[in-house]
């Protein structure tokens, strides 16, 4: 273990920290218990108070536990960003039972496997995405849905008005055997029994991206949720002042701990969007006074290349960050130069349930994936030997710390291969490839499964994005491997420019990677596109673009 970043610790905090044992819901309980009239959330133009927040966790956990829902069960939560995601997944802990965050791009089959996956028998939804759960009560797949409208949550005289597409969904529609309204449900008024799980209960099964085969779920009970939470409360810090726009998706991990549960911890209010929309975000900022914004790169690039963006007032931040993927240093730049705030990187998995390292406030380092969190061991390790690594030297990055998950659900084979044991401890392998440097601080140079082999030479495509985003008329890149019959593999990537960009062509762009570049890196493709795919989570799927090029390369080949 190195102990390098203890010279950069954040000054007056330990290097421990005792997590309580207590489950997540009783965080909830403790905040409302001690804030009941404090805004909780703040949602298009909607005011909801922790005391009412609590009031409607007990009354779904009551209608969940009437349904059938015992200690362990596992509960589907499928819908977009909004109030009702938050009481769902409360209610459901406070249930006793585990949650299963959902993407709410998911569509049925992928919905079969993790109810199938899970064994859950119950699934609260989006009035919008009922009709991809109910062929699932049709099929004995599960017996109940709860279907919720987001309207119903927002102030609809309100000039901040919910996307069109979702201002006008209701619930009404959303009847048939075993189909509930939200509505019915709180107006039941069932009193769930008293809460009995602790720390070492289920709580989150988040499935990860699957990059082979189906997504499997990463087990994760109280006590390594509560690690994640307790671990930025204390690093930020969280307190009951701050005022966060909570953007990111909660079913991914870390818009689920950063952005609602450790806010919810402390006592602060959260100003939700559903849906992303800079201009939105940017007078939600300004007329809350926003202090905490929680992102990732793609949405800062996205602020930062508005056409209103001098018009926007962000004087109220006073923290931003995120994850997901590696800041670049030119955005970063441009960022600071705007207004006056580095963006704090942290790096953490669905597997780590969020954050195992974060940059110290103080001392930030740019494209760095901060040190390790209290009581993480974080290691690098050659890829072929195993063997631990020193400052500087590339390997795989592992993981021992009180936030990594038991296993993959159901699934001993790839929970085997997911860990390794040094000096008798069981550390992640994380698949990630990087470094850390004489100071302690980490580094991603990429995935293990993404690097590009040309002619013998390893390309890192992230390393090269970055570099990319230095161009003045590139606003995004995603670098792939494309088969080469000369090469294996060659540099192929897809560029997004800038709003206002003029013209530039792929010799151009090719032209300027030679000057910045080793030769090996530099694309020798070009490919102008108006936007990259992404996930529900916002980041770039570079697999969809990488599995394309294969396609193509082996119809023109007749392979």
């Amino acid at each position: 273990m190195t102990d390098l970043h203890f010279a950069h610790w954040p000054p007056g905090l330990p290097h421990h920290i005792e997590v309580p044992q207590q489950s997540v819901a009783q965080n909830l309980i403790d905040t409302a218990t001690r804030l009941p009239d404090k805004t909780a959330i703040r949602y298009y133009g909607a005011d909801i108070s922790y005391g009412r927040l609590l009031d409607d966790v007990e009354r779904i956990a009551g209608w969940l536990q009437a349904q059938g829902v015992k200690r362990g069960d596992r509960v589907l939560l499928y819908l977009q960003n909004s109030p009702q995601w938050v009481i769902g997944y409360y209610a459901i802990l406070r249930a006793d039972a585990a949650v299963i965050p959902v993407n709410p791009m998911n569509r049925q089959a992928e919905l079969e496997h993790l109810a199938d996956d899970t064994g859950a028998r119950v699934a609260i939804a989006g009035s919008e995405l009922v009709d991809h759960v109910r062929p699932l009560i049709g099929a004995g797949r599960i017996d109940h849905i709860l279907a919720a409208a987001y309207a119903d949550m927002a102030d609809p005289d309100s000039d901040l008005r919910l996307p069109d597409a979702l201002a006008g969904l209701s619930d009404t529609d959303a009847a048939g055997p075993g189909v509930t309204r939200w509505r019915d449900a709180t107006a039941d008024d069932i009193a769930p029994a008293p809460h009995a799980a602790g720390s070492e209960d289920l709580a989150v099964i988040p499935y990860s991206s699957g990059t082979t085969g189906n997504p499997k779920g990463c087990v994760h009970r109280h006590r390594s949720v509560q690690a994640v939470i307790h671990a930025y409360a204390n690093w930020s810090p969280y307190t009951e002042d701050m005022v966060i726009l909570s953007v990111l998706p909660y079913f991914h991990v870390t818009g689920m701990q950063n952005a609602m549960n450790t806010p919810i911890l402390a006592g602060g209010t959260i100003v939700m969007m559903t849906r992303w929309d800079r201009d939105m975000a940017a007078e939600l900022i300004a007329r809350y006074r926003v202090t905490t914004f929680r992102s990732i790169t793609t949405m800062v690039i996205d602020i930062l290349n508005s056409p209103r963006f001098r018009e926007y007032d962000l004087s109220s931040l006073t923290s931003m960050g995120g994850g997901g993927a590696a800041m670049p240093e030119a955005v970063a730049e441009r960022l600071k130069q705007a207004t006056g705030l580095a963006f704090i990187e942290g790096y953490g998995m669905s597997e780590t349930i969020a954050a195992t390292h974060i940059n110290p406030n103080h001392a930030p380092r740019k494209q760095c994936l901060g040190i390790p969190l209290f009581d993480v061991d974080a290691r690098v390790i050659d890829l072929e030997t195993g063997r631990d690594l020193g400052p500087d030297e590339t390997g795989e990055i592992v993981m021992h710390g009180p936030q990594i998950f038991e296993g993959y659900w159901n699934n001993p084979e790839a929970t085997e291969a997911a860990f390794t044991t040094i000096d008798g401890k069981r550390f992640l392998r994380t698949g990630d490839i990087g470094h850390f440097d004489g100071d302690g601080y980490f580094y991603m140079t990429d995935r293990v499964k993404r690097m590009i082999n040309a002619s013998g030479y390893k390309v890192w495509p992230a390393e090269v994005e970055a570099l990319m985003h230095h161009h003045p008329d590139i606003a995004e890149a995603c670098v792939i491997g494309a088969p080469d019959p000369r090469r294996g593999e060659t540099v192929k990537a897809y560029v997004v420019l800038r709003t206002g960009a003029g013209e530039i062509g792929e010799d151009a762009i090719i032209s300027w990677c030679h000057d910045h570049m080793a030769a090996y890196k530099c694309p020798r493709q070009i490919v102008f596109v108006e936007n990259l795919p992404k996930s529900g989570s916002g980041k770039v799927q570079w697999r969809e673009l990488a599995d394309a090029e294969r396609q193509s390369a082996a119809a023109r080949t007749g392979t």
